[in-house]
């Protein structure tokens, strides 16, 4: 991603393991922050939808509260393992806004099955949250879990492509969906965030919460709800394949992790909390990647729905190289 990384606290219980092995990039350009919010309340509300196989999170939510200063705005979640950070350059409304710190720190290497030096190795997840309006075609729409949103393969463009043909129970055709993860002005508003990943002591890094809500009186507002329930977070990274590494995620709504350009875990539509996992040793021959090798793991994740947002991660990779989108 070509943006800078402020910070926001995030509330705390989806579950989501990654586990690779990698080193970074510099980051190409800096994106100047226009807020930055953090929050820590709780409130309990109602599940999205349940299937069969999801894993469900807890009931209670941690809300967030805006903090101003005329820097960066911080606030600490109890519960939630790491703190995320958020910088944008879209204005806000319906929220209060602050003045965030701009950090410069991305890759340049780009690509699927690259090989050479990496040059730094993170335990941050650097992307971008895009902030949608609920009336949005796909937002605040249908409620199910489906698979098979998107092809199994990533795009030229290292995108996701749409595979609903004329559309889906809970998404409306290639139009809109190419909207989620592609920076369209007066459709959505671009806002830069890192999640920072946590040792936790047990060979895992961890970033665990149960009320993700980054943007928080950021983009377009919350629009008359207690938290920014709609938007969507792409990232892009690449590791170094060692052997043993799993990736984990628990959350909702939809998520797409792609190992190799190859997708790995389909989490997708409009549900609570569901999990999936890479086991990198057992799944190499369908990703097609070896020991030794560098790969690149990109991740989409969309909250499309009132009254819960989930996001756990956890893996055994403590290295990962940010690449621009």
């Amino acid at each position: 991603m070509h943006r800078a990384s402020p910070l926001f606290a995030l509330p705390a219980s989806l579950s989501l393991s990654l586990s690779l092995a990698c080193s970074g990039g510099d980051k190409d350009d800096e994106r100047a922050s226009a807020s930055s919010t953090t929050a820590s309340t709780d409130q309990s509300g109602p599940t999205e939808g349940t299937d069969a196989s999801t894993t469900t999170a807890a009931d209670s939510e941690s809300g967030p509260t805006t903090t101003d200063t005329s820097a960066t705005a911080t606030a600490e979640t109890t519960g939630t393992t790491g703190e995320a950070t958020t910088s944008g350059t879209s204005a806000t409304s319906g929220g209060t806004d602050s003045d965030p710190t701009t950090t410069t720190d991305a890759p340049t290497t780009t690509g699927d099955n690259t090989t050479g030096a990496m040059e730094e190795c993170k335990t941050d997840l650097v992307g971008v949250v895009r902030d949608f309006k609920s009336s949005h075609p796909d937002f605040e729409a249908a409620i199910g879990a489906e698979k098979g949103i998107v092809a199994t393969q990533l795009g030229a463009d290292h995108k996701p492509v749409y595979a609903g043909g004329g559309g889906t129970l809970t998404t409306h055709g290639a139009a809109n969906f190419n909207q989620w993860y592609n920076d369209t002005p007066g459709i959505n508003q671009p806002i830069d965030l890192t999640i920072p990943l946590t040792d936790n002591g047990k060979g895992a890094f961890v970033f665990d919460s149960a009320a993700f809500f980054p943007i928080d009186g950021q983009g377009f507002g919350d629009e008359g709800n207690p938290h920014n329930f709609h938007f969507t977070l792409e990232i892009h990274t690449k590791f170094k394949y060692e052997g043993g590494e799993v990736f984990s995620f628990t959350g909702d709504d939809d998520l797409f992790v792609f190992v190799n350009g190859v997708l790995a875990i389909d989490l997708g539509g409009v549900h609570g909390p569901m999990s999936g996992n890479v086991n990198m040793d057992a799944q190499a021959d369908a990703l097609g990647i070896n020991v030794g090798g560098e790969y690149t793991l990109d991740f989409f994740f969309a909250e499309r729905h009132t009254t819960e947002s989930n996001f756990h991660v956890e893996t055994t990779i403590s290295c990962f190289e940010i690449i621009p989108g």
